[in-house]
């Protein structure tokens, strides 16, 4: 490795189901690595088979920084996680290893590559303002009353994605200007790292869609019910925190509620991890430099440790 450059690092970024986590470990196998999860669910204790974490056996084998941070009750930025994963990276440096940051929250990748712009402060109030619009109209309303102010911001997010929407209209609302104006003028720099940034993407995204519904069947029979009930027993949650917005989490407690049938879980389930995964798709291709990969590929890990393996001996 040339000691004349900046430290490496390696992004491993994709949707739901690609098989990014076998790929890291793939890496940690090979080379002097070790992983940090780029994941907003995987965060929270206590969510570990919705959040899809790896189990305990794995994370003895691979350890995983950034998973199990904080109680469910709380919540955790993307600002947060941009100085952890800051913090965290040094130290790995520092040691004469290489981190590995893998994942599919697109906006934590997005923040630790081009920084925060200075938004204001969540409004309780006018939070609670545009929940009542919502209330009233539906999402895909706010949807649109988004869009005429802030068409870009309006682009990239789902007309049903409320807690995105929610943000980015208050955004709007205190502080005159949109989101993606503000981002646009944040100043801070990209991080003093060689990055190799790898995009996971299908070929097919009927096989991709096949895998999720596997492993939303594999959740189900592991215990995702028990799971909701006992964090509903231990923790006092409800639907608007962030925890609870985590696909399956939410149409886990609305079937326990019965305000979705139970019948229907596991099509609602599905259905939203779909959804999830093709906004992930869609952030990583127009967000992103990436060297993309497919994910369908049975010789993914050892192409993608074989790039990295030649990345960092360059």
């Amino acid at each position: 490795m040339n000691d004349a450059r900046q430290p490496p690092a390696i992004l491993i970024m994709g949707p739901t189901a690609s098989g990014k986590t076998a790929v890291a470990m793939a890496l940690a196998d090979r080379l002097p690595v070790e992983l940090i999860s780029v994941d907003s669910a995987q965060v929270f204790r206590d969510m570990d088979v919705g959040t899809a974490k790896p189990d305990r056996a794995t994370l003895a084998r691979y350890p995983h920084h950034l998973i199990d941070l904080i109680s469910p009750e709380e919540s955790y930025s993307a600002a947060r996680f941009r100085a952890d994963a800051l913090a965290t990276m040094a130290a790995i440096s520092a040691a004469g290893k290489v981190p590995v940051l893998v994942g599919g929250t697109m906006m934590y990748f997005r923040a630790l590559l081009h920084g925060l712009a200075d938004l204001p402060q969540a409004d309780a109030g006018l939070r609670a303002a545009i929940d009542a619009e919502a209330a009233a109209a539906g999402w895909p309303a706010i949807h649109a009353k988004l869009a005429a102010v802030d068409p870009a911001t309006a682009a990239r997010l789902h007309p049903t994605d409320s807690q995105r929407l929610q943000r980015a209209l208050e955004i709007y609302r205190l502080s005159g200007r949109p989101m993606s104006e503000l981002l646009a003028e944040s100043e801070r720099q990209r991080p003093p790292y060689d990055f190799l940034s790898i995009g996971l993407l299908p070929s097919d995204r009927a096989v991709l869609h096949e895998r999720i519904a596997r492993r939303f069947d594999e959740m189900l029979a592991a215990g995702l019910d028990e799971e909701v009930r006992m964090l509903r027993r231990k923790y006092t949650l409800n639907l608007n925190l962030p925890s609870m917005r985590c696909v399956g989490y939410r149409q886990t407690w609305e079937a326990q509620d019965g305000t979705l049938p139970p019948s229907e879980l596991r099509d609602r389930g599905i259905f939203a991890t779909r959804q999830l995964a093709k906004r992930q798709i869609t952030w990583l291709t127009n967000s992103f430099t990436a060297e993309h990969y497919d994910c369908l590929d049975p010789r993914l890990s050892e192409r993608i440790a074989a790039r990295t393996g030649e990345f960092l001996a360059a």
